[in-house]
């Protein structure tokens, strides 16, 4: 596990395009979220200690939201063959084991990684409903073994900003957690400067 931190994407960064296969079949395209306040976009995947602490979280954050006409995708971009545990009938296994609602889609040539800048899981982006960039960072202050509890407080907030029509605050923190797992060749340029530790 290699400690990395999110690369923090430039607020107002129009929402890059995707269309990705659903874990549970079909696919998914940046174009079937349209239409609604906002659109929170997850990078995670099923192993990481990371996405496992606060998996609870993203099950009622996720609900909660959705509820309220946001929408919620997640993207695995993980190499799945070194990783067979983020396999896509992996992830299938994981979003119903844990109820996820929210689609929950394969990046396997990494290449929508790569277009987010995405470094690390769990990876945030938070758009409003025009698709721009409003928040990137950390869902709250808790990380494994820091005994702070997960509330989710900060992406809360951000969400809670954008359907009250204001904006998020600035003061953005970074999102922490395992590094992406790149295939060989595609580590973006990006990751060697992602804050690893």
């Amino acid at each position: 596990m290699v400690r990395t931190a999110s690369t923090m994407l430039p607020l107002g960064t129009q929402a890059p395009d995707f269309s990705l296969p659903e874990c549970d079949g079909g696919t998914v395209s940046l174009s079937d979220l349209a239409g609604k306040k906002a659109l929170l976009v997850i990078f995670m995947c099923n192993h990481c200690p990371y996405v496992k602490h606060v998996a609870d979280q993203l099950k009622s954050l996720s609900d909660d939201y959705m509820a309220r006409d946001v929408a919620v995708v997640a993207i695995s971009s993980n190499d799945a063959d070194k990783y067979p545990d983020d396999s896509p009938a992996a992830m299938s296994k994981e979003k119903a084991d844990r109820g996820y609602a929210f689609a929950y889609l394969h990046d396997a040539d990494q290449s929508v990684a790569q277009a987010y800048a995405a470094a690390c899981t769990p990876d945030f982006y938070l758009f409003d409903a025009d698709q721009k960039l409003v928040y990137r960072g950390q869902l709250d202050a808790s990380r494994p073994g820091n005994e702070i509890p997960v509330t989710g407080e900060d992406l809360r907030a951000a969400l809670d900003a954008v359907l009250a029509g204001d904006a998020p605050s600035s003061q953005q923190r970074a999102s922490l957690g395992c590094n992406i797992k790149w295939k060989p060749g595609n580590e973006p340029d990006y990751f060697n400067a992602a804050g690893v530790s």
